[in-house]
């Protein structure tokens, strides 16, 4: 059975289905709520039933009081319909609304995707989640060292675990610990979410998305949190790379044109057994062959500097890219500020 649910006081309407937490339908219609455990401990996600009645589902009785129950408070990540509802709540619409936190982590996979590039996934405590905007990134904290920055790869509705993209850096101390030390079980601490690279979601300009290397991570977290909140802007997808298997996941890439999401991969430096026929050159320079005028797109560029620094200049100076639809995230191997 589908209910309405109208939200106050911004007053965005959309459909929730009965076995459909408030928040899970929530965030799958486009609309972030405040949260933290989903898991009905924490309290970060409540707020008022001012019409219509709910089941609160589990939770501890600490987090929300038989008073806080009477007076038509519930926790969206527990509470599902049961008939049309109008919530009081807040919503998060920047990154200045989302707390910063530092926690602990635990390191649950690591997957060696290309030679240089391992994928990690981390696991949080108990009863805790981390809210993020996709495309948003976080510090890994290091004793006596500078914290090392790297995006989010999974979208939000898709948090049991943290994915990490992390490329081995010649002389890069972190990265080369990943590979030659690190172990499933290991603890780590970050800090996050951090970060403005995210989706705008009020735009209904057509997207050209642009990453090199691992660059591909918080693009990857953008297009599939597009795809699962129904974002029906056209949307094309460069991902350059030197050789064929620096594509570290080529795969899911392709899967997403299934999706309706063009993709174009270009390679740099080719070798002869990757037996090559797509575009080559610089990304960025495919994109403007493909694209002569952009004055009417949003782009999202993010990988090695020098290609995001590029594709600004010659997106805004040669093909009438508006200089605020261009967002970017460079990978400076440092702290971003």
């Amino acid at each position: 059975m589908t209910f309405n649910t109208t939200l106050t006081p911004s007053g965005h309407l959309f459909p929730i289905e009965a076995h459909e937490t408030i928040l899970e339908a929530a965030i799958k219609h486009g609309y972030t709520l405040p949260y933290s455990c989903r898991d009905g401990v924490c309290g970060a996600c409540k707020g008022k039933v001012l019409q219509g009645e709910v089941d609160h589902g589990k939770f501890q009785e600490s987090t929300l009081t038989e008073a806080e129950r009477a007076a038509g408070m519930t926790l969206f990540c527990c509470a599902k319909p049961k008939s049309d509802l109008n919530l009081e709540c807040r919503e998060v619409n920047a990154v200045k609304d989302i707390p910063v936190k530092t926690m602990p982590c635990r390191v649950q996979s690591m997957t060696k995707r290309a030679d240089d590039v391992m994928v990690l996934q981390l696991k949080l405590p108990a009863n805790e989640r981390l809210q993020f905007l996709a495309g948003q990134y976080i510090d890994i904290l290091i004793k006596d060292h500078k914290p090392r920055s790297f995006s989010l790869a999974n979208a939000p509705h898709n948090d049991e675990f943290l994915e990490l993209h992390i490329r081995n850096i010649v002389g890069g101390e972190f990265t080369k610990h990943v590979f030659e030390v690190m172990k499933e079980r290991d603890i780590l601490r970050f800090k996050g979410p951090l970060g403005t690279f995210f989706l705008r979601e009020d735009s209904d300009k057509p997207i050209l998305f642009v990453a090199s290397g691992t660059g591909f991570a918080p693009i990857k977290a953008i297009i599939e949190h597009a795809l699962y909140i129904g974002v029906k802007r056209p949307m094309h997808f460069y991902w350059g790379a030197r050789k064929l298997s620096d594509l570290y996941m080529l795969d899911m890439a392709k899967q997403w044109e299934a999706a309706g999401i063009k993709f174009t991969p270009v390679l740099s430096d080719a070798i002869p057994e990757d037996n090559w026929t797509g575009r080559s050159g610089f990304v960025h320079k495919a994109v403007m062959e493909d694209y002569a005028d952009m004055s009417k797109h949003e782009v999202y560029a993010c990988g090695a500097p020098i290609v995001v620094e590029a594709a600004h200049t010659d997106f805004t100076g040669q093909c009438g890219l508006l200089n605020e639809n261009f967002y970017s995230d460079a990978f400076t191997f440092a702290p971003k500020s």
